[in-house]
């Protein structure tokens, strides 16, 4: 099998710069807006609104320092943190995207001798965030995708041993069609089956990170919820840094 292209040192953040301008420029004119209102002010107006410039400064900078640690430097993309959750190697495995797709080809690459298939679910009336619209245009997934609803895939009952979900389930905004999805992952699934499902969560580390864009994750006890009433259970959680975190999701028995 041909090797995967390795990733270039800054490819992750400059991605989410690209994903995400229109947030960064805006934000970037407000606080020159208010730099220049500031001069025009006395004091202790102009004080109070640069004041009010320091939390989008540090989240600009943080936000992408975080980016850049995360999706460049951490050991994401290496894949090795799969070798404890799948200890067997599985005989047939899915990657579910939203269309945007960075993990297939390594998936293929570290099981060569399982049968796999990457899925995009992406449903432009259910995934209306612009990033990942923006994300689709600039980099089309590398590899051939099954297109399919996030709630009918097209794969037999009982028949893949493993279906990852990589930073796509968030993409799903409705609590109900989060527990869909994953009721019909579940179907799907032999019967020792295993979701793994990586996400950044809405808690304490992400908000310090990324601000108000923490808001676009959605916290531990909702990916709970969604498995509990998808009739799932979470046997093991484990963290690559900080800010992404990796559940393991079986069927309830």
């Amino acid at each position: 099998m041909k090797s995967v292209r390795a990733r270039t040192p800054f490819q992750g953040v400059l991605q989410i710069v690209q994903f995400n301008g229109r947030s960064y420029v805006a934000a970037i004119l407000g606080v020159c807006a208010a730099g220049v209102a500031s001069l025009l002010l006395l004091n202790p107006a102009r004080f109070v609104v640069i004041a009010c410039t320091f939390p989008p400064l540090f989240w600009l900078g943080s936000s992408l320092l975080v980016s850049h640690y995360v999706y460049d430097r951490s050991q994401l993309y290496e894949l090795k943190w799969i070798d404890e959750i799948l200890p067997v190697v599985p005989r047939s495995l899915i990657n579910i995207h939203s269309g945007f797709d960075e993990t297939s080809e390594l998936l293929a690459e570290k099981f060569p001798d399982a049968v796999s298939a990457a899925v995009n679910i992406y449903d432009p009336e259910v995934m209306t965030e612009p990033s990942i619209r923006i994300a689709r245009r600039l980099k089309p997934s590398p590899i051939p995708a099954t297109v399919a609803r996030y709630d009918a895939l097209p794969f037999a009952s009982g028949s893949i041993d493993a279906a990852f979900v990589i930073f796509s389930a968030h993409e799903l905004r409705r609590h109900n069609q989060r527990v869909t999805f994953l009721r019909e992952i579940s179907r799907v699934l032999t019967p020792d089956g295993k979701i793994i499902l990586v996400e950044h969560t809405r808690d304490l580390w992400n908000l310090l990170a990324f601000g108000p864009g923490a808001f676009h994750f959605f916290s531990d006890q909702t990916w709970r919820r969604a498995a509990f009433d998808g009739a799932l259970f979470v046997p093991t959680q484990c963290s690559i840094t900080p800010f992404v975190h990796i559940y393991t999701l079986r069927r309830a028995e």
